[in-house]
């Protein structure tokens, strides 16, 4: 008989653990895999008591209930398989990451489907030759039906204990603690955030800053970018990281690698050309990073309105609304944060709040999104150095605020500003405005005394 040894010893205990954690697919596989696919004993012994409590109390053992059977039930076993079955409990216990999880489901289950399916055929052929259709076809049914998905939504009873577990957002900090504050810590796994802003007023940078935030904390972001070159991009990324002005790059060279040498964070920063990357070719490049052994832990993309739609012949607005769609599915698919940007109608050009209703094209991408704002920079603004954060959605806290920022594009500096340094800046602005008006005077004063004379 064939088994799972083919996949590998940790295969295999990662199989294990996807049993004991996930409920759903414990009782999919309860169906359909037999104990000796397993190619080690005390990885059998394991599966074995977690489907004996299940089989005797129509339930999922606790991490308790499976500790106290481990340590009463296995007085019959070898001590080494004992000291073994227990070690991997500990493992198991210690974390509930699985890499390639999916992968681990979807293999074991087509495995398994398999060798029932050649099981029934095998007894299916002396009822063949006995003309006993309707058993064969019965035998046949059973083994198709065996582990199919049994789940069938949240059980109230069941689940009861679910609902009281801390779900783990693991959140991406912003780097400005007021929007840390209303979102719970950043932006959490599985979330679509949106930057909505006209052309020119720098969304592109707000997406540089919050990657270089990551990388900060260790994580590990792929940055899709459909407007500007790999190379522009990740000059931004030494900017913000280093404070050197992007214009004094190759100036300092050799400072700015010393400085980032040493981020724990990983980046890849992929160009595609306007309109020619979907969300789907998104999903493979970051299976094929994957594959190659990284985590992904920030998505961003430069940005969606870029992308090419999967359907033909759609209007703008269902082309945009279906790849935020896919964007925040692509998300969830890879269990961590999508940041993207919009680009505003023309309304939103002059106006110094941007709301969504200045969202170009489609507004149905508002309604997938977790978390929207906004960055205005009328042209006083841009002379000044500043801007304004509206917050236009929030999911997971208050919105409709409105935060001053000081935006620096030069060095991809982008800080969300205190009340005494907003009131400090506005005294500069007031203080420029009356020198420039002083030597306005001046040179009028100036001129009149000339044509007198």
């Amino acid at each position: 008989m064939e088994s799972l040894s083919v996949f590998g010893k940790e295969f295999q205990e990662n199989l294990c653990k996807l049993m004991y954690y996930d409920r759903t697919f414990a009782d999919q596989m309860s169906e359909i895999l037999k104990i000796n696919f397993l190619e080690l004993r005390y990885l059998q012994v394991f599966v074995e008591k977690i489907f004996d409590y299940k089989h005797s109390f129509g339930d999922h053992p606790t991490g308790l209930a499976l500790t106290s059977i481990l340590r009463s039930e296995l007085e019959d076993e070898p001590p080494s398989l004992q000291k073994q079955l227990r070690d991997f409990f500990v493992r198991v216990q210690t974390s509930s990451d699985v890499k390639d999880k999916d992968y681990i489901k979807k293999t074991s289950l087509d495995f398994c489907k398999k060798q029932v399916l050649k099981e029934a055929m095998i007894k299916s052929i002396p009822l063949l030759n006995q003309s006993s259709f309707e058993e064969v076809e019965k035998l046949i049914n059973d083994a198709l039906k065996s582990g199919t998905n049994s789940d069938y939504g949240y059980d109230y009873i069941k689940d009861f204990e679910e609902r009281f577990k801390t779900k783990t957002r693991n959140p991406v900090s912003t780097g400005w603690d007021k929007i840390d504050k209303i979102t719970q810590g950043g932006f959490g796994t599985g979330e679509l955030v949106v930057c909505i802003s006209p052309t020119g007023c720098g969304k592109s940078h707000v997406l540089v800053h919050l990657g270089a935030q990551a990388l900060k904390q260790g994580k590990n972001v792929v940055h899709f970018t459909c407007e500007l070159a790999d190379n522009a991009v990740a000059r931004r990324y030494d900017a913000c990281l280093t404070g050197y002005a992007l214009n004094d790059l190759n100036e300092y060279k050799e400072n700015i690698f010393e400085k980032i040498k040493n981020i724990d964070g990983q980046l890849i920063v992929k160009e595609y050309p306007t309109k020619s990357a979907s969300v789907i070719t998104l999903r493979n490049h970051l299976e094929r990073l994957i594959q190659n052994e990284m985590e992904v832990d920030l998505i961003i993309v430069d940005y969606a309105d870029l992308l090419r739609a999967k359907g033909k012949n759609l209007e703008k607005r269902h082309e945009l609304e279906s790849i935020y769609e896919d964007l925040r599915g692509l998300g969830q698919h890879f269990n961590c944060p999508i940041i993207t940007a919009s680009q505003t109608n023309r309304k939103g050009l002059n106006e110094e709040i941007i709301t969504m209703e200045s969202i170009s094209e489609a507004f149905n991408k508002c309604f997938v999104a977790d978390f929207i704002f906004s960055l205005s920079r009328t042209v006083r603004d841009k002379n000044s150095n500043i801007g304004r954060y509206f917050i236009a959605k929030n999911r997971n806290g208050p919105d409709g605020l409105i935060y001053s920022v000081f935006i620096d594009t030069a060095t991809v500096a982008i800080k969300v500003l205190e009340k005494e340094q907003v009131d400090k800046v506005n005294q500069e602005i007031q203080n420029k405005k009356e020198r420039s008006a002083f030597s306005a005077a001046q040179e009028l004063y100036k001129k009149m005394k000339n044509e007198q004379t």
